[in-house]
């Protein structure tokens, strides 16, 4: 195993040291400018358009759409994820870290709204259900079924075993603080079993189930817990001065910055940003797409919130509660671990009860988002009946296998699962990045006008004119 971790450990430091990092700053900046900065210049407009309703029962709204991906993005990265990069990185400067994490949302979040708008400009109509995401637009925009079969695959094995698997783990490891030799014990495979039954029991009832579900539980769990990060905060209120000192002092710091690279506060930060808001990644569109909107930039506006939802708020809100909690950073500590002191020594025997429940509904909500990922690009691959059930099956088997692998293992292999799924999408935006960007400009123009924008594909020669034609129009024109 030692052995297996190395391996697949250099495999992951050289996709971000020399790929991923160049990749997902530069994208992110080169859209920043191309859409001169969506991401704060339409933010107003993203919570306006949020509102927005359906306008046939059968499709998903944008608001139920957002909570997909928030659910799938919200989940224990932004517990134990940034825990594990504040303490890899301790060394060398962990507060840092932070910085990397905040930076990386605020760039990609642009890419997050082009990924998106690019989703809803390329959705298919599949029954009463639109479908759509990377594999889509790459196959309509890019005309290469191939390469978007390549992102399909990429995405299951990321979302289906490897984030999957993660969940699980995490969520067996907070019960790690109320169970001695949690690892020998039979309790992993008794979490291991409960999650795959409650996913199992979700995931067969279909994407409005889904959808219903996460967008009732995901905005409660996401308040309460910023409801206890803002106690943690206030009560400590003359430290956070000094906090933030550190967070800007480290995360420039040369040795910091540069020595050990590949375990540095910008590497860590890095890694768990991506994995936390999934900015540029590819997966979120595959959501986006699922909305009945009047214009593909309106869900393109309401995803790039999410991005915020999850870095600025829930990652902070950890964050702070590590930083201010006064509970020593040490290096070896994994993820949990460290969450679970810290909450402990500000709130007494409270906190590690409240995280381990919210460990379990953000590991759940995050199980059944994944999962809606996975089923569209599988059906993307292949329409079968009979696949569909033996992949379901599959996707149980790994929950339940994840709560029983390594903390190392899990963790590297959905580094390295995400790094590729992140390489294939980048590069497709930046090759049909204009076509949303001429969505955006429409869209633009029609509010400067003072009409309720309504997309049609024929006027700008973009997205799919089967799905954005004047029969579509008319609906909401109506």
């Amino acid at each position: 195993m030692d052995f297996l971790n190395s391996v697949l450990g250099n495999i992951s430091d050289f996709m971000y040291t020399y790929i991923l990092i160049i990749m997902l700053i530069a994208v992110g900046l080169y859209f920043s400018f191309r859409t001169k900065f969506v991401q704060f210049r339409l933010f107003p407009e993203a919570i306006r358009v949020l509102s927005e309703k359906k306008k046939d029962g059968k499709d998903i709204s944008s608001f139920q759409a957002l909570m997909i991906s928030t659910a799938s993005r919200v989940g224990t990265g932004n517990i134990a994820g940034v825990a594990t990069a504040v303490a890899a990185s301790t060394a060398i400067g962990g507060y840092g870290a932070i910085f990397w994490m905040w930076l990386l949302a605020l760039i990609g979040a642009a890419s997050a709204f082009i990924e998106s708008t690019l989703a809803q400009l390329y959705k298919h109509k599949n029954g009463d259900e639109f479908v759509g995401g990377p594999a889509y637009y790459i196959q309509k925009g890019l005309k290469s079924r191939k390469l978007g079969i390549v992102f399909s695959v990429l995405l299951i094995a990321c979302f289906a075993y490897g984030f999957n698997a993660l969940q699980s783990f995490n969520a067996g490891s907070a019960l790690k603080y109320y169970i001695p030799n949690y690892e020998s014990s039979i309790w992993p495979f008794v979490v291991g079993a409960i999650l795959a039954l409650l996913t199992a029991i979700t995931i067969f009832g279909g994407v409005h189930r889904i959808s219903g579900l996460v967008s009732a539980v995901v905005p409660i769990m996401a308040f309460i817990y910023i409801g206890l990060g803002l106690y943690i905060t206030f009560t400590n209120l003359d430290a956070v001065p000094d906090m933030f000192a550190k967070i800007f002092k480290q995360a420039f710091d040369y040795k910091a910055v540069f020595g050990g690279f590949a375990g540095s506060c910008v590497m860590q930060g890095i890694k768990r940003g991506l994995y936390s808001n999934e900015a540029g990644m590819g997966s979120a569109p595959n959501a986006a797409a699922a909305a009945e909107v009047s214009h593909p930039v309106k869900q393109g506006l309401v995803q790039m919130l999410s991005v915020f939802i999850d870095t600025i708020l829930i990652c902070s809100t950890t964050a702070f509660m590590l930083l201010l909690s006064g509970v020593p950073i040490d290096e070896n500590l994994k993820g949990m671990d460290f969450v679970q002191a810290a909450v402990y020594n500000q709130v007494g025997s409270f906190g590690p009860l409240f995280i381990t429940i919210s460990i379990f509904l953000f590991a759940f909500s995050s199980l059944v988002g994944n999962y809606y990922y996975t089923e569209s690009n599988f059906k993307f691959i292949k329409e079968s009946k009979k696949g569909l059930f033996v992949f379901r099956c599959t996707c149980i088997i790994a929950i339940f296998a994840g709560a029983l692998l390594d903390f190392t293992t899990v963790w590297t292999v959905a580094d390295i699962l995400m790094g590729l799924m992140a390489i294939v999408n980048l590069i497709a935006i930046v090759l049909l990045g204009r076509k949303a960007i001429a969505a955006l400009k429409d869209y633009q123009k029609q509010r400067k006008d003072g009409k309720e924008p309504v997309f049609i594909a024929e006027n700008t020669n973009v997205g799919d004119p089967e799905v954005w034609n004047k029969e579509h129009a008319k609906k909401w024109e109506n």
